[in-house]
């Protein structure tokens, strides 16, 4: 008899499964790849990764996202586990090769004992009662969605989300282009060389720049021309079109990178992240695009170093929907009219890899301790856990249509905390110093309070 049943096995279905199976629940996880496919995903393989093989920093001290990292792997998590075990060199952050990590994530479901995987297409929502998680994501099928729709009672948010394009490493001249991380800073694994780099002066940018702004774009349909760009992952040409210095302030900025070709500031860089451990494939930071094929072969191989450029996959662009959350969900992430029917991942209004498994990591804790007969335990909210499900469920003022918008981890929805005026020394701190130190006091309260959480959902 299965306890729990989980329709989607991306990166918030699959955590959710295993956190489920490992509290001792037996879980039914339905995913509908490659039976059927999506517009976005290459592959069957649980837990794929669609657009960027990073995970961002890994900085638990001072970086939201890093701390959220520290709070997964102290959880349990496998997805932080694959990740870790399939690192590749990305400076301070965190990146995998993608293939290596979906598929160990995929072999780790498919050796649990509590956990069955079916590959069929799910059309309609779990039968009431049922203990249930939703997890399809933002690119949940047609027929689903449209039982989604009716449950959550609400129309249905939307935004743009794009990927960016990947490049034969082989194809790229390194008499114009070189390795080196952002002030040679060294991730866990890394040399201080972890990014290949590519430097314009201004000529080259301005020229680039205006073919980006003029290139043939993807139209939309009538129906989703009003539908917003989430602005953790804008298209490039959209933040070139916001003003020339833009793209040197965003991903294409220069600082802390000296070209060793020539003996002269550059006006501009682009940086390509390893995207597999072999380190033949390399992703464009940061440059996700909405810009049609032909296009994206021909401005982006006007960037020094790729005029001879092989695209191992093309960026694009795709409709992503997310659920009013603080109005459709409860604390315990299950709808308010239907007890038992959870939803986990991106769908819930969260943005980016990590927040979307966190959120399948408290879904399958939560169903499980309902399955055992138990209340579901809330992560504190001075956590980074407890912070993201506080923003899904409770963080907004009116909780109405239109207010609420995908949202990745920051420290901005954490309870405030002082800062400290002055450092173990007795300095004074100013500034990024003040502001730093103060991240470090919120990091610390956070794992502290953390580990009483699991002290006690374990004792539960």
């Amino acid at each position: 008899m299965t306890d729990i049943t989980i329709i989607g096995a991306g990166l918030a279905g699959s955590e959710a499964a295993w956190q489920a199976a490992e509290a001792g629940a037996t879980v039914t996880l339905h995913e509908m790849r490659p039976v059927k496919g999506t517009d976005a995903h290459q592959t069957g393989l649980c837990a794929e990764l669609v657009c960027s093989n990073s995970f961002r920093s890994d900085d638990a001290e001072t970086n939201a996202v890093g701390l959220l990292h520290e709070e997964m792997r102290r959880c349990g998590s496998l997805i932080l586990k694959c990740a870790d075990a399939h690192q590749v060199p990305a400076g301070g952050a965190l990146a995998v090769d993608r293939d290596g990590f979906s598929q160990a994530v995929t072999d780790a479901l498919e050796a649990h004992p509590n956990i069955t995987i079916l590959r069929e297409e799910i059309t309609a929502l779990p039968e009431p009662g049922s203990n249930a998680i939703i997890a399809t994501g933002p690119l949940t099928s047609g027929a689903l969605a449209d039982a989604i729709k009716e449950v959550a009672g609400d129309d249905d948010l939307a935004f743009f989300d794009a990927i960016a394009p990947i490049i034969h490493k082989e194809s790229i001249d390194f008499d114009k282009a070189w390795f080196q991380s952002r002030y040679d800073k060294p991730g866990p694994g890394g040399t201080g060389k972890d990014y290949i780099n590519l430097a314009m002066d201004e000529g080259e940018y301005n020229a680039f720049l205006d073919a980006l702004i003029a290139g043939e774009k993807t139209e939309f349909k009538d129906w989703e021309k009003d539908t917003p760009y989430f602005e953790g992952c804008l298209p490039v040409e959209v933040m070139a079109e916001r003003g020339r210095e833009t793209l040197r302030f965003g991903p294409m900025k220069p600082v802390g990178l000296t070209n060793p070709h020539k003996d002269v500031k550059p006006h501009a860089v682009v940086q390509l992240r390893q995207d597999n451990a072999l380190g033949t494939l390399y992703n464009m930071v940061g440059f996700q695009t909405k810009l049609k094929y032909g296009a994206q072969s021909e401005v982006f191989r006007m960037i020094p170093g790729l005029e001879n450029a092989q695209f191992a996959r093309l960026g694009g662009i795709h409709r992503n929907t997310f659920l009013n959350s603080p109005k459709i969900l409860g604390t315990d992430l299950a709808v308010k009219s239907r007890p038992g029917l959870r939803f986990a991942g991106q769908i819930t209004g969260v943005e980016g890899y990590l927040e979307s498994a966190a959120i399948g990591l408290l879904t399958g804790r939560f169903a499980a301790a309902e399955a055992k007969g138990g209340t579901p335990s809330l992560p504190p909210r001075t956590t980074a856990l407890g912070a993201l499900h506080f923003h899904i469920t409770e963080g907004h003022i009116d909780g109405g249509k239109g207010s609420f918008q995908p949202m990745n981890v920051n420290f901005g929805l954490f309870p405030e905390m002082t800062a400290p005026s002055r450092d173990a020394e007795g300095k004074r701190l100013r500034g990024k110093e003040k502001g730093r130190a103060k991240k470090r006091l919120m990091s610390a309260r956070a794992l502290e309070d953390l580990a009483q959480w699991l002290g006690q959902a374990k004792a539960a």
